[in-house]
């Protein structure tokens, strides 16, 4: 399984809009990064669900669950989405300033790259990140 953060503004998608509708298009990202990191995605990769802009925390966990094809909403035809649905709830929010402490995931493009919108969390961090949220597998 690989690990990911995916980033939505909460006045566009929030996360209580995701736990509503449980499964979603993860759509109308384009960013050639953003977009590399989704064709990298399996079904039943977990992803965090960040709060972006005005928030700046963790506040849940999406599964994918359906890979990589074309987004409806590129007129392009060059942009792809995947499918995430609700996972879990994470019972403490964790802030962009509580992760900006912790040496150990200084490495994250979350502090690297402040404009992706979807990234590649690597094991050990989103160990970390859990634990911080007081999420338990």
């Amino acid at each position: 399984m690989t690990y990911w953060l995916i980033k939505t503004e909460p006045s566009t998608w929030s996360w209580q809009d995701q736990k509503e509708k449980k499964i979603t298009h993860w759509d109308g990202v384009r960013n050639y990064q953003a977009s590399n990191n989704m064709k990298a995605m399996n079904v039943d990769d977990l992803c965090f669900f960040y709060h972006s802009v005005s928030e700046r925390k963790i506040v849940g966990i999406v599964r994918v669950s359906c890979a990589y094809y074309p987004d409806h909403t590129d007129e392009t035809g060059r942009f792809g989405m995947v499918d995430v649905e609700y996972y879990a709830d994470m019972p403490m929010p964790v802030s962009l300033d509580q992760i900006k402490l912790v040496p150990d995931l200084s490495q994250l493009a979350l502090i690297r790259q402040s404009r992706l919108s979807v990234m590649p969390i690597d094991e050990a961090s989103w160990d970390i990140l859990c634990q911080m949220g007081g999420y338990h597998r």
